[in-house]
């Protein structure tokens, strides 16, 4: 499993944030709240059609 884990530099010094990695041609994450948890693994793709989708506020949170 990956090691260098990172989140958003916006995140300040929050304990509520997602945490991303590079795993081979795939994108992990996992809670930084249970580093030891469940990992959600993406392909590069879809990852990059999320990313735009939530940068254009297409979510309703």
């Amino acid at each position: 499993m990956p090691t260098t884990w990172r989140k958003s530099s916006r995140s300040g010094n929050g304990s509520n944030c997602v945490e991303v990695t590079f795993a081979g041609d795939d994108v992990a994450t996992r809670d930084s709240k249970n580093p030891t948890g469940p990992v959600l693994r993406f392909t590069q793709q879809s990852w990059s059609v999320f990313l735009g989708q939530a940068k254009a506020s297409r979510f309703n949170c």
